[in-house]
């Protein structure tokens, strides 16, 4: 027996917002609303959005990294998504790799690099 991942749940307490949000960052759509559960179509794994009743309580234990696309650059990205509402945290380098964290509109912590 074997485990493939096929999406990756974010808890938060208004659902259609946040999945409407993440929709237009990835690209991707709406592509079921359960009302408390909703499933953005992304690549390669779908993200789901599900309303629970307790706040988020300090840092995320999990987080998702995204590449920037071919073409684009680190600064573009970031622009492009605090333009949609995201904020910047942080910025991290090693040698090779730069990446910045940042907040979606609810406060959920994302990498991009």
């Amino acid at each position: 027996m074997s485990l493939a991942a096929v999406m990756i749940t974010v808890d938060c307490a208004e659902p259609k917002e946040l999945a409407q949000w993440w929709a237009v960052a990835v690209g991707g759509e709406i592509a079921e609303d359960h009302g408390d559960f909703v499933i953005v179509s992304a690549q390669p794994l779908a993200l789901g959005f599900q309303r629970v009743a307790e706040e988020r309580r300090g840092k995320n234990r999990v987080h998702i990294d995204f590449g920037v696309a071919s073409g684009t650059s680190l600064a573009e990205e970031v622009e492009r998504l605090v333009a949609l509402g995201a904020s910047v945290v942080g910025e991290h380098s090693v040698p090779g790799l730069t990446w910045k964290v940042m907040q979606d509109p609810a406060g959920n912590e994302f990498c991009i690099h």
